[in-house]
């Protein structure tokens, strides 16, 4: 079945055509005649499998065949669970509008960058708008953007919103939305908080499932290397270098973690770079375009960049330490062997890891083939620092007033007490250039002597 045979216009067949597709995936043939015909989508593949053309294709003809208003309401949007991944359909909406006429105007929105330039570039309004639930809200909340002229919602990787907490941001978006809409939901699982927003949001949906739930690619090739605990890092290193691996994408624990696994490679010769959550935006858009471009041999993520990297024909991927949740193992290799791909996905299993790989088998269905790995470099390529974080800087110290705490000088008097005011005086200066009672003149910052019960009269000037 070729692209000519969905329905789609010829601007968006040159722009398929231009980007090297001839076949539709089976998700795309059946999400894009449906999202033509107006119906709501509950759609679950296998990550990889071309979701996202499934939607933007046919969004994409709808908002073309209508004229826009002006300005131009906000008639598509797409939520994301995370920056890279509200970035790469960015990307995908782009390339496959370019031959549209008149042009269709989409902006992509998300946290951690400065909020001002989107807050401009909805000035004039967009037609498409693709952004993470946070961000979003934050511009409804600077009456930066309307929503409530949206014709099309789509929730992609639904599943992985609800797990970062997205639920009550969700919530809240959808109580915005104008009630008449179509409502298109995409993800790689379902479990039953899924099918709860579901049940809510959709109305008669056609269902789509093109694999079975929790699968893993065919095209995939998976091992798993038992090592024991200090030889992850020597035996990726190995890998690496034994079988001349390009483009790796290490998946970490947590954070600091990636940071230190990136400065070994790093020392070993291995040009690397992590990316996460506590990483700037800028910064993690330099790591991902050096990985693309092969600047960046390996690229160490955290479970954020799971569902976010996107790259065509990404060879190898690597479980450094085998995720929590059992689902995250089908997202984390799913970043190979994508679009009819080959890919390698290995996992570095130590013994402590053996019930996790137990719930990753039980959950795919099968049991991962084991691989021997020999040659492992020297103990000073160990892991066994990678969790020791680095110490604290000390507090600052609160300043201490001037003269505070400074001893006397040696044979110096100790100053003597203040004598107490007497009850009824007044801390108002006497009139300048006047004397007190005791004859001494009354200079600047003096305390002024207490006044007598009958003052004698003030001088007034020099006499």
């Amino acid at each position: 079945m070729s692209f000519s045979l969905l329905g789609l216009q010829p601007a968006i067949q040159k722009a398929v055509e231009q980007a090297g597709y001839t076949q539709p995936t089976p998700i795309q043939q059946q999400a894009i005649p449906a999202v033509l015909a107006g119906r709501d989508l509950l759609a679950a593949a296998q990550t990889g499998t071309g979701k996202t053309a499934g939607f933007v294709l046919p969004i994409l003809q709808r908002l073309s065949q209508t004229k826009s208003k002006h300005p131009r309401p906000t008639r598509a949007l797409i939520l994301t669970p995370t920056r890279e991944l509200a970035a790469q359909i960015s990307e995908q909406i782009t390339k496959y509008s370019q031959f549209i006429e008149p042009k269709l105007k989409h902006l992509v929105v998300f946290g951690g960058v400065n909020i001002n330039p989107q807050m401009m570039a909805l000035r004039g309004g967009v037609d498409i708008l693709t952004a993470t639930p946070g961000r979003l809200l934050d511009l409804i909340g600077q009456n930066a953007v309307k929503i409530n002229e949206v014709e099309v919602l789509v929730l992609d990787e639904a599943d992985r919103m609800l797990d970062m907490g997205f639920i009550r941001d969700i919530q809240k978006i959808l109580n915005l939305l104008p009630k008449v809409r179509q409502n298109l939901l995409f993800s790689a699982t379902f479990d039953n908080e899924i099918k709860s927003l579901t049940n809510k949001l959709l109305k008669d949906p056609l269902m789509i499932n093109v694999a079975p739930e929790n699968s893993t690619a065919e095209k995939i090739e998976q091992k798993v290397y038992h090592v024991t605990k200090g030889q992850k890092t020597g035996a990726l290193i190995s890998l690496i270098e034994q079988n001349n691996w390009q483009q790796v994408l290490v998946f970490m624990a947590t954070k600091h973690e990636a940071n230190r696994l990136t400065e070994k490679l790093e020392s070993a010769g291995i040009t690397a770079a992590a990316i996460h959550g506590n990483k700037s935006q800028n910064a993690r858009t330099a790591a991902l375009a050096g990985f693309k471009s092969n600047e960046v041999r390996v690229l160490v993520a955290s479970d954020v960049a799971a569902r976010g990297i996107d790259i065509a024909q990404l060879p190898f991927v690597v479980n450094f330490a085998l995720p929590r949740s059992a689902a995250d193992y089908v997202h984390r290799i799913g970043r190979t062997g994508r679009a009819g791909m080959t890919g390698l996905a290995v996992s570095l299993v130590c013994p402590d890891e053996i019930p996790q790989l137990k719930q990753v088998e039980k959950l795919i269905g099968m049991k991962i083939p084991v691989a021997e790995l020999s040659g492992i470099p020297a103990s000073n390529h160990n892991d066994h620092d990678l969790t020791v974080r680095p110490p604290r800087p000390p507090r600052p110290q609160a300043k201490k007033p001037a003269g505070a705490g400074q001893k006397p000088a040696a044979g110096a008097k100790p100053a003597a007490p203040r004598r107490p005011r007497p009850a009824g005086s007044s801390s108002q200066p006497h009139t300048a250039g006047g004397s007190n009672a005791g004859g001494n003149s009354q200079g600047q910052g003096q305390r002024p002597a207490p006044r007598r019960s009958n003052p004698a009269p003030q001088r007034q000037g020099n006499n």
